[in-house]
Formats: structure tokens, sequence, C-alpha cells
């Protein structure tokens, strides 16, 4: 599997994933980790049922790239038409075959390994014990603006508990984490900082772990154009024709359902459109003739605080500024057109975020 792309159908690509342990390839082994064992048939359990039967591995976002051969028949939604009447070997009835493939195949083989003499016995290995490191781990991984996120996240979800002698326990596993992450939510829930139960490990930061520093696709991404009653369709569509070029989703956005001048059909209005939906926000020429709606300035602070590209051309950054946003700032700009407008977006999709754009505290 290669991750190269942003899913075109989330319920298709997303919703009917189905990661699963068990699945193989030839080098590859299940080690005796009890964890690793249990999962091997709880993954499969758990997709029985969420994906409506035992052959979720044939739907396409699961289905492997080589053909795969196996006993396996029937059962609900079975898309191959399988030959023969013996679904198992030995047989007599379809002259052996199925017949079974070794090495010369490329056949998933077993590795046979060596079990020390020990004990079985009910209990857990030491490394169980070990609540902390990997999240030490992931921390010391993470930029400073990653690291305030997490600081400004963990405040907010624990600024909801009301209990405070649950707050005082997640700042004492936060102190085993790091003492930087402690200090900074203990300080925005008004709390003492406790002091770690255990000595902190010394791991080496992945950089790995970051989303910073990194470039993605735009392709599959979804992006708002905001019209208004005067915006030109023809520059619009121009805009909507680059972006699709490059794989992006353009949702056209307006006051109101009616077709933006009079042809080009609109696909969310002020009263739908929410930043949630969109990985950046345009504005045409003629959004600034309605700067003062609501609706339109709430989406364009939302978009902003959540460090999405913020583009316009002509009277578009009108209503960038109305909502009290400085043009330009990291991801905000305001072009002479459309067509500078689809050449742009795109290299800053690609950055994900403008993770520049938040003072560091």
């Amino acid at each position: 599997m290669v991750l190269d792309h942003n899913p075109s159908n989330f319920f298709a690509e997303t919703e009917q994933i189905a990661f699963h342990v068990g699945n193989l390839v030839p080098g590859i082994d299940v080690t005796d980790d009890a964890l690793m064992q249990a999962r091997l048939f709880s993954y499969v359990d758990t997709q029985l049922t969420r994906l409506g039967g035992p052959n979720f591995n044939q739907i396409p976002v699961n289905r492997p790239h080589a053909p795969v051969n196996d006993m396996q028949r029937d059962g609900f939604h079975q898309d191959a038409v399988h030959r023969g009447v013996a679904p198992y070997h030995p047989n007599s009835l379809d002259a052996g075959c199925p017949f079974m493939a070794g090495d010369p195949q490329g056949a998933f083989v077993d590795n046979p390994v060596k079990v020390p003499e020990t004990v079985k016995q009910r209990a857990q290995p030491a490394s169980f014990d070990d609540h902390f490191s990997q999240a030490r781990l992931f921390w010391l991984s993470m930029t400073p603006v990653e690291k305030q996120h997490i600081i400004a996240a963990y405040s907010f979800e624990l600024g909801k508990v009301y209990e405070p002698a649950i707050r005082e326990r997640q700042l004492q596993c936060l102190a085993n984490i790091d003492a930087d992450l402690c200090e900074g939510v203990a300080t925005s829930l008004g709390l003492p900082v406790p002091s770690p139960t255990i000595e902190l490990a010394d791991p080496e930061p992945s950089p790995a772990l970051s989303m910073l520093g990194g470039s993605y696709p735009p392709d599959g991404r979804v992006v708002g154009i905001v019209a208004g009653p005067e915006s030109a369709s023809d520059q619009i569509d121009g805009v909507r024709t680059a972006l699709s070029g490059s794989g992006i989703t353009p949702l056209l956005i307006a006051p109101t359902g009616a077709p933006v001048g009079g042809e080009l059909p609109v696909q969310r209005t002020f009263a739908t459109a929410r930043s949630v939906e969109y990985d950046a926000l345009v504005l045409a020429d003629g959004a600034g003739a309605i700067d003062s709606d609501p609706h339109l300035l709430l989406l364009i602070e939302e978009i902003f605080r959540h460090g999405k590209a913020l583009l316009a051309w002509g009277d578009g950054g009108e209503a960038v500024a109305t909502a009290g946003i400085a043009v330009p700032a990291p991801g905000v700009k305001s072009l002479k057109s459309g067509a500078e407008v689809a050449a742009e977006l795109p290299d800053l999709l690609a950055a994900h975020r403008s993770w520049e754009r938040f003072a560091l505290s």
C-alpha cells in the first residue's frame, strides 16, 4: 500500500477500509505477543459485523493487487464466480483441484521459529508496565507549533472535566511524559504542576511523526469558492476547471442557490456552508459586495483559525479584511485574477496548513 493521495469518496475509501494484522506477505509472520495474537481474530470479528459479512476483502479499497486463490466461497457479498464442486483439499471430486501452492508459486509459508523452553503462566511481560515512553517519543518528535496545538487540545478537553481529581490524575500522566507539556496544560487549568513519578525516557526523536516539513498531494482536497451576485461566471468557471484538472474538488458557495451568472450551479449556500468541509477558501471578485453577511464572516474566520489557505481576487479581498484578517498574511493573499489563484492554490494545499500563521507562546 502506498499512501500517495487523498480519498475522493470518504465512504468507499475510508469508511469501508478494513485493516487486519493477519494480512501478511511472504517473509513476514506474527510474533507471540499476546495483543497481536488476540487481534488476529478480533479484527476479523469486527469486520464481519462492520462491513456486513466475510467477503469484506473483496471491497475495492481492501482488495489486494495480486490475485488471491483460497478455499473460501459463498457468503454475503461474494463477487467471485467459483468453479468446481469441492472447495477443500484434498478431494477426489475435482481431481484434487485446487492444488496447494508452494514455494515455487510464491505462496505464503509460515516461518519456522525455535520456541525457547519457558513457563506458561497468566502474567504480563515487563514491557506492559511502560505506559509513557512512546508518548514521550511522539512529543519530542513534534515541532514547536505542533506542541502548542497539543497543549491547547489537552487544555480544552480537560477544561470540560469537572472533577478536580480526574484533572489532577491526568496532569500526573502528562508529567510522566514531559515537563513542558504538563506545565503548559496545568497553567491553562490553573492547577499546580506535579513532579514525575518515573524516570523519563530519552528516545531519539523521529521527524517522520511530525506533520510539518512534508509535502502532501492536493488531489482529493475540497476548495470552497465564494461568489457574490455580480461575480463573473466565466472567471469562476476558469478557476473551477483549473482546480479540477489538479484533482481538487471545487464547490461553489453563494448567498442563495440561484445559479451564478445564470449558468453556474451553486453547491452550497451561506446557510449550509461550514468551514470543516473545505481545505481552503477562495473569494471571487464580487464577494466584496456581500462582506457584511455574518455567515460569510464566520466562514472566513474559521478557515483562518484552522490554518487553511485563504485566497481572493478582485474585491474578494475586502471580505477578508472585513473579517479582521490582515492581507497579506501566511497563507492569505489577494491576487489580481482567478488564474493566479488557481496557479498558487495547489502549492498552499501541498503544505497542508499555514503553520507559520500561529504565533508561538
